[in-house]
């Protein structure tokens, strides 16, 4: 029998995902900073998505940290305090390369009372004990992640150590064929990592990382036909960040696809729909949902081909118990056409088990 905060998570995550009567194109605009670092609580969807690979205790770490925030349209004229008109979420991950495991833990709340909470000034998001906070400012600047989670924490420090990278048109990211299915959507590549990692009551301090940050908000991100997503965030040995990602449809054809270059000293390169190309190669079934991910993949730019190979099959999330979401996020290598290492950092892939809603 499910129990009565159970059902009142999933009577949220309906009012949620319902969908909005009307979707609008996003006007381009000059992205403000540092207000544009915090919440916007007029566009439907947001998230704050930092991931990134650690040395401790002599070996190799993955972890991901993500806060999602949910307009819930049908609450928006409620009166009463207690109306969920915004919805908060949380994802922490830790990949264990040596021990070949995946921790994983979860929360969800609606905003308010002190529980949950994301500032529109900077970003600074918590719920339920999990906090994300930016201080410092320009080149001085860093994310605080703090997370606790069953067999695991986090204590994270990411500092900036480049400017901020722009995605798509000077931010303005489409991501379908129609003009209102577009993010608002900057990177910070490239941040310095330090903190500890805790896993199982041992705190391992880390001894050098990386780290990506992402922060993207809108209105309708998808187009009826896409049921997921296909994304990398590689941070280059050379310094440089690559992005690449595909919309998909149900057959595993691309509805649209996009990404960046930013090479050391030089301007960000911008990729267009038809310059991208996802090619699957090694499949990996997970166990628990039966769902089949490729878990190597030949990414095709216009800055040059390039293998994606994760360090662990087994890095599916189960999000059931927040977003309702099954999907696979996970440490993994660049390499380039010749076989050489070039960077290292996360794929996503999303609604390969069942279509992505969001």
């Amino acid at each position: 029998m499910r129990s009565s905060a159970d059902i009142t998570r999933r009577r949220w995550l309906a009012l949620a995902l319902a969908g909005s009567p009307l979707a609008h194109a996003l006007p381009a605009r000059t992205l403000q900073f540092p207000r544009d670092h915090g919440s916007h609580p007029d566009l439907r969807t947001e998230w704050w998505y930092i991931t990134g690979h650690a040395q401790a205790a002599g070996r190799l770490w993955g972890f991901q940290v993500t806060f999602f925030r949910s307009r819930v349209d049908a609450a928006q004229g409620l009166r009463s305090a207690f109306a969920a008109r915004q919805l908060l979420f949380a994802h922490a991950a830790v990949t264990d390369v040596q021990g070949q495991r995946l921790l994983h833990g979860q929360r969800i709340a609606r905003a308010g009372f002190g529980v949950a909470e994301a500032s529109e000034a900077d970003t600074r998001v918590r719920l339920h004990g999990w906090t994300l906070e930016r201080t410092g400012v320009d080149a001085d600047s860093r994310y605080t992640a703090r997370v606790a989670s069953g067999d695991f924490s986090l204590d994270l420090q990411c500092a900036n150590t480049q400017p901020v990278l722009l995605q798509g048109r000077q931010g303005l990211s489409r991501k379908g064929p129609q003009a209102e299915q577009a993010s608002y959507y900057y990177s910070q590549p490239q941040l310095a990592v330090s903190g500890a990692i805790t896993v199982q009551g041992q705190r391992m301090p880390i001894a050098t990382g990386r780290a990506w940050m992402d922060h993207e908000w809108s209105e309708a991100l998808m187009h009826p036909e896409a049921v997921g997503w296909d994304w990398i965030g590689m941070n280059l040995h050379d310094g440089g960040a690559l992005t690449a990602f595909r919309l998909r449809r149900a057959d595993g054809s691309a509805l649209w696809a996009g990404g960046s270059l930013r090479a050391p000293g030089q301007a960000v390169r911008v990729f267009d729909a038809q310059e991208v190309v996802f090619a699957p190669g090694r499949l990996w079934t997970s166990p628990r949902s039966g769902a089949r991910y490729p878990v190597q993949w030949t990414v095709c730019t216009p800055a040059g081909s390039f293998e994606v190979r994760t360090l662990l099959d087994a890095q599916e999330l189960d999000s059931d118990g927040s977003t309702g979401a099954i999907y696979w996020e996970g440490l993994s290598d660049l390499l380039n056409a010749a076989g050489r290492p070039v960077g290292r950092g996360y794929l996503e892939m999303t609604g390969y088990g069942k279509p992505l809603r969001l």
